[in-house]
């Protein structure tokens, strides 16, 4: 085994990139999502999402010269992931918005990486837990708590989407490890997108029509509309090309550090946007998040021993 392939990926200049500007996309589907919710049920507003998403990345595909797979184990692949990654933690964080604000819904999202990591100790080979991964996870859970506040997890207090958010943090892990197949696979990133948010579409549209009839709420405002437009193009589109492109050269692991990145991203926008006010406590909690962020990509401190250096790879 070389080198190479017994150490951890370092995330590049480039990954990092990529990963501000994911997280600024992602932690614009909050803002989206609480203006939405106003307006629309849960699961229309998830259709609309995916819908919308798919019809876009369907009309860029032949720009790149691609064409969607005809395998049926390539669209068994885009159903799980499809309900990984969008129908199940979609479905519950637009739910839960309808009673807790945006921002604790992306506190509580940043929990992912926690799960993420446990996830890919247990069923890969190449992303082992390791000494700073461990700290670094410590770290992000420690400013995730100092961001949730005095009495933000008051069990009074709407438990249950916040429980939501926590089963949609979940599966968002599972998803980061699952869609390491499709680069096994050699399938295009962007077919990869399209395809998932296709099986997205075909899974949700029957559902909305039987259980929500969304003709019934009449037509949105412009800022509704407006809303579901930027979850579409910019929080799905154009992320999910992003997400898939930083999995392929990153990792599941580091990938899910996204995720650590949403909340200070949900805030800031929320401040420009909402006129929310930032508190000490979230600027506290965005600075342990840093330090979270910095020990597990391995630039706090370097890894030394085979503890933190060498894995399996699975590759």
């Amino acid at each position: 085994m070389s080198e190479h392939e017994t150490k951890n990926r370092t995330m590049s200049p480039v990954d990092w990139v990529l990963l501000l500007i994911l997280s600024i996309l992602w932690g614009a589907s909050f803002l989206f999502n609480g203006i939405a919710v106003r307006e629309l049920p849960t699961l229309t507003i998830v259709l609309a999402r995916v819908g919308l998403a798919a019809l876009s990345l369907m009309m860029i595909l032949p720009i790149f010269g691609i064409k969607l797979p005809t395998e049926m184990r390539v669209w068994r692949s885009f159903f799980w992931m499809a309900l990984l990654n969008n129908v199940i933690p979609f479905s519950l964080i637009v739910w839960a918005q309808s009673s807790i604000t945006s921002g604790l819904a992306s506190i509580l999202n940043a929990t992912t990486p926690i799960f993420t990591v446990l996830a890919a100790h247990v069923l890969t080979r190449d992303e082992k837990l390791s000494v700073n991964r461990l700290i670094g996870v410590i770290l992000g859970f420690v400013g995730v708590a100092v961001m949730l506040g005095d009495g933000s997890m008051d069990l009074e207090s709407g438990i249950t989407a916040k429980l939501a958010c926590l089963a949609a943090a979940v599966s968002y892990a599972f998803a980061g490890i699952y869609g390491r197949r499709f680069f096994r696979m050699s399938i295009n990133p962007i077919m990869v997108s399209a395809g998932t948010l296709t099986m997205s579409s075909m899974l949700l549209f029957p559902i909305v029509l039987f259980l929500e009839q969304p003709w019934k709420f009449g037509l949105p405002t412009v800022e509704t509309i407006g809303a579901l437009v930027g979850l579409a193009l910019l929080s799905t589109a154009l992320a999910y090309i992003l997400y898939f492109r930083i999995l392929a050269s990153a990792g599941a692991v580091n990938l899910l550090l996204v995720t650590f990145l949403i909340p200070p991203s949900a805030i800031f926008l929320g401040l420009i946007v909402l006129d929310e006010i930032l508190v000490i406590q979230e600027i506290l909690g965005m600075m342990i998040l840093a330090l979270g962020l910095m020990a597990i990509d391995g630039r706090l401190w370097p890894s030394r021993g085979t503890a933190d250096s060498r894995v399996n790879t699975q590759q």
